[in-house]
């Protein structure tokens, strides 16, 4: 026994191999959190679990190179059980999986953390990072070396010809379809293709790999065709004229843009084997059938709600980002992007971005400065009474927030609104009081309570569409709105069971006050955007145009993926060599949070009075901030404070995490005719006359949409 102790576990290669499988076996059961569930995919995928050992394997091959073997192999191990752990604490509490880019953002790793766990499990959390920083420090001092000094000669080649070999290893499995290298659901494919590749895919396949053909001459060549087409003689029609300034400006009263894009929205009617007490969807297919509509082919599934929402702003298509990427979370935060907001802007619009959640979710509150938008009103900026039973908001709120928009503007407007009510993961046991409609059609009695579920939210967002209608009705502009799904949901949904038969395509429909033409085609999600501003003759910017001319040219996706390399991380030849955009200043809020009064009442309290306030209000006292109380809009309460009239006082937003999004004016007691000194008394009454109008149909019984 002792020889054969001395023989394998005192052999690091021996080691190494067995330590491989060991682990890429415990990762497989983080990530299912099943131990048979493991065993299951061991089984079953036999070829891509030995392909995910040999990668771990690779890793290990760094011994050749160093005395200090065991200290290294002790490393390695950790990190990849630390990653595997990871996910499978992740994906215990949200549907995507742990990526390299989350390594990055490690600010918003904590924001995480805190939404996700109790400050004790956090606490135990950083315990188990210390013991393993401990142990690696350990490790490092402790362990033995080699007594053999490393033979670099053979080593060297030897480390190389194992990276040479996995490399062309993984182009053969990538040939024979053993594994992709693109992600359509990120939380799919680590379950089909492994933790260890999947993450190590985030980690080295980002961005736009360089084309090629791409070359100065082949960008200007391209520039050049585009503005000579015989297709752009539709500019000759465009509504834009130029100013007295030089600057395009619309000819005609241009109408107000509005994007709707419906959180996991689709029609469950599609769903062959379900039937339904009622139908879920009446609203939606009314529209469908009195206005331009088709399907939508988006590039996830499941979740990704951020890479349609970039695909339908910049006009870019994702396939050509690395396998699992979200642009939010790489280029964006680097540099700007030429988007349908800057284009919309040169012609006078105003753009706006609308998210019933928290401003820092995939950091937009950054992000959206890059895609051009002027104002962003996130979850901290309403007044939300009623959630899901899963916690999240009822997209119903979303409607005042999109008139605040259009009404905060004299010109047009540009508003992207993200909703948020469908959101999963959906129950399998069922909800008391819940469901209005009954679904029957599937064996698998969880699976069905989930959809049933489902099928509730998408009804409530169905009528969240009239009502939305109703209100844009009353307002005495053009207005488009575009509503679409951003994914199917997370439902286990395969092609056989759709009716339309692909499990990536949602549904658009384009709704207008002003007559315009129905046009029903299906389209990508990246050609949305171009494709409604064909609609009302707008053909201004680069993409815009391009997709607006060439998009049933054989070599369309080629060329589009030349102009996004050249424009994200090329030299810009499209754009003369300089980026002609320059990140917003943008605004969190479309209304100003204003402090009008300060006083302590009869109780001691310290009362604020002032306006837009909401839960997430926080007064700051000079540079102190105080727990608030929330009253009302008007309202907040400050306890146990003694008013000091040389004190500042303001008010900050903040998400559930502390992160403060914005701060208002500074308030002083006696210098009221210099605090708010931005406040318009006579716009504010103007614009809530208009508003109240539009609110007022809200409160009438919602009908179906006529």
């Amino acid at each position: 026994m002792k020889e054969i102790i001395k023989k394998y576990l005192y052999n690091y290669y021996f080691l190494c191999i067995a330590s491989a499988f060991v682990i890429n076996f415990l990762i497989e059961i983080f990530s299912r959190h099943s131990i048979v569930a493991a065993f299951n995919y061991l089984i079953h995928s036999p070829v891509v679990f030995t392909y995910n050992v040999l990668l771990i394997l690779l890793t290990f091959s760094l011994i050749l190179l160093v005395r200090r073997k065991f200290f290294v192999f002790t490393t390695i191990s950790l990190i990849w059980l630390a990653g595997g752990i990871t996910n499978g604490i992740v994906l215990n509490n949200r549907v995507t999986p742990f990526t390299a880019n989350e390594l990055k953002l490690i600010s918003s790793t904590f924001d995480i953390l805190e939404k996700y766990f109790s400050k004790f499990q956090i606490g135990l959390i950083g315990v188990g990072i210390a013991l393993a920083i401990i142990g690696v420090i350990i490790a490092f001092f402790k362990a033995p070396r080699s007594k053999n000094k490393v033979n670099y000669k053979k080593n060297i080649p030897l480390f190389a010809a194992g990276i040479i070999s996995f490399v062309l290893l993984t182009q053969g499995a990538l040939k024979a379809n053993i594994i992709s290298d693109y992600f359509g659901n990120i939380a799919f494919a680590y379950l089909d293709y492994g933790f260890p590749y999947c993450f190590t895919n985030t980690l080295l396949n980002t961005g736009i790999k360089r084309p090629v053909n791409y070359t100065q001459a082949t960008i200007e060549k391209l520039a050049e065709t585009l503005m000579n087409s015989e297709d752009s003689s539709k500019l000759d029609n465009s509504n834009l004229v130029a100013s007295n300034d030089n600057s395009m400006v619309p000819q005609k009263q241009a109408p107000n843009i509005i994007m709707l894009q419906l959180e996991s929205f689709f029609d469950p009617t599609h769903m062959i084997d379900l039937e339904f007490s009622e139908d879920p969807v009446p609203n939606f297919r009314k529209l469908k059938e009195q206005f331009s509509s088709g399907y939508l082919k988006v590039p996830s599934v499941g979740a990704g709600t951020a890479n349609t929402e970039f695909e339908v702003i910049s006009g870019m298509n994702l396939e050509f980002f690395g396998a699992g990427e979200y642009p939010y979370k790489t280029i964006l935060r680097k540099t700007t992007a030429e988007s349908i907001n800057y284009d919309l802007k040169d012609l006078g619009y105003s753009t706006h971005a609308i998210h019933n959640n928290k401003g820092t979710f995939y950091t937009r509150q950054k992000v959206f400065k890059m895609l051009g938008f002027d104002t962003f009103t996130s979850i901290e900026y309403m007044n939300i009474e009623e959630t899901t039973p899963l916690g999240w908001a009822k997209d119903k709120y979303l409607t005042k927030s999109i008139v605040d928009a259009l009404k905060s503007t004299e010109g047009q407007d540009y508003i992207y609104t993200i909703s948020v009510q469908g959101h999963g993961d959906y129950p399998t046991t069922p909800v008391e009081n819940h469901s209005k409609i009954t679904v029957s059609g599937l064996d698998d009695t969880e699976r069905l309570t989930s959809f049933e579920y489902f099928t509730n939210e998408m009804y409530e967002m169905d009528q969240f569409i009239a009502e939305l209608i109703q209100a844009l009705s009353l307002i005495n502009e053009d207005i488009v709105l575009v509503m679409y799904g951003d994914h199917l949901p997370t439902l286990g949904i395969e092609d056989a069971e759709l009716s339309n038969g692909d499990i990536f395509e949602t549904e658009y429909v384009i709704w207008n006050n002003f007559g315009l033409e129905k046009q029903d085609t299906d389209i990508e999600a990246y050609q949305l955007g171009a494709h409604v501003l064909n609609q009302l003759g707008i053909h201004h910017g680069t993409l815009i145009n391009y997709h607006q001319q060439y998009k049933d040219t054989p070599d369309y996706l080629d060329n589009l993926k030349l102009l996004q390399y050249d424009m994200l991380y090329g030299e810009r030849y499209i754009y003369g060599g300089v980026n002609p955009y320059e990140p917003t200043k943008m605004q969190m809020g479309v209304n100003e949070v204003l402090i009008s009064e300060v006083y302590n009442d009869e109780d001691g309290n310290f009362i604020v009075k002032g306006q837009n306030f909401t839960e997430y209000s926080r007064v700051k006292i000079n540079d102190t901030a105080h727990e608030t109380t929330y009253i009302d809009p008007n309202t907040l309460m400050v306890s146990d404070y003694t008013l000091n009239e040389d004190d500042r006082f303001a008010i900050q937003q903040v998400t559930v995490t502390n992160h403060v999004l914005s701060t208002s004016a500074k308030y002083k007691v006696g210098q009221e005719e210099e605090n708010n000194q931005f406040y318009d008394q006579g716009f504010e009454e103007g614009y809530m006359a208009g508003y109240q109008a539009a609110l007022e149909a809200l409160g009438q019984p919602v009908q179906e949409v006529e």
